[in-house]
């Protein structure tokens, strides 16, 4: 077999996920990523650290050499090796890797191997899900297109805990526990968020009645960033409803996932053959 043909069958199986075995190698992948990510977290329990310890070492060098060599094959295979080491996914199957190899450096690197949970993402190329990928999409133009308001709001909440939080500073002051305007900014975000954790409470009426104010302030704003969000996914979606249209009649504002035209009903392309990029909004 010659290089060539052996890197395009590699590249087939290891990127390609339309071949039976395409969609077994990542399944195997996901599945092993999954297994080293319990490996992982049993390891951090301290009985069970103690009794499986040396068995849970040597299984998690064994996930590391799979996946060193994984990564080593799609080096090897990859048309463009180094878009491939600079891709999203390239950098995260090298960080998959270097935490177990930086242990002997760092001890407390080995906690860093949690990223491989990241790879499981590769499950929505195995299973083609068109249709919860364009939903995502439409979720993160809408996060996209909102950010601006969302960076407003979030800067006028930090002006607020700012001034109640130094106001209760000056209310209660250290002999209450209020020891400094950092650590009363903490307790404003605490309570307009209504997390109330209750490590710090005030004692006088005035700071009592500030405390008040926050506590509803925090009630009435908490759902201002769900209402900006919600209203640019409708406005997106209505977008992305434009641009599905009848190949028969030319019309559009069809649902994502119709498959007859409401107006004509002819047939529609069907809803995981549409890969729409929907424009963004200014």
């Amino acid at each position: 077999m010659s290089d060539s043909t052996l890197k395009e069958k590699l590249y087939i199986t290891i990127f390609g996920t339309h071949t039976p075995a395409g969609k077994a190698f990542d399944i195997t992948l996901i599945l092993t990523i999954l297994a080293s990510i319990i490996v992982l977290m049993l390891g951090s329990v301290s009985p069970i650290s103690q009794e499986w310890g040396q068995l849970f070492y040597r299984m998690e060098w064994g996930f590391t050499l799979i996946f060193t060599l994984e990564y080593l094959l799609r080096l090897y295979c990859s048309p463009k090796p180094a878009a491939y080491a600079r891709s999203f996914y390239g950098l995260v199957d090298l960080l998959a890797i270097l935490p177990t190899y930086l242990v002997f450096f760092f001890p407390a690197a080995h906690y860093l191997m949690v990223i491989r949970l990241l790879r499981v993402m590769r499950i929505f190329r195995v299973l083609k899900l068109v249709r919860y990928l364009q939903d995502s999409n439409l979720l993160l133009r809408s996060l996209l297109q909102s950010s601006r308001k969302i960076f407003i709001f979030f800067t006028t909440v930090a002006i607020l805990v700012t001034v109640f939080g130094s106001l209760m500073f000056v209310i209660e002051g250290p002999e209450h526990g209020f020891t400094s305007i950092p650590y009363s900014i903490y307790w404003a975000i605490v309570t307009l968020t209504t997390v109330g954790y209750g490590d710090l409470v005030p004692q006088t009426d005035l700071g009592k009645t500030l405390a008040s104010f926050t506590m509803l302030l925090g009630y009435s704003i908490i759902a201002i960033p769900t209402g900006i969000i919600t209203a640019e996914i409708g406005h997106q979606s209505q977008l992305h409803r434009s641009l599905v249209k009848c190949m028969n009649c030319s019309r559009s504002g069809h649902e994502p996932d119709a498959i007859f035209c409401k107006h004509c009903g002819s047939e529609l392309a069907h809803p995981d053959d549409r890969v729409v990029s929907a424009p963004v909004s200014k």
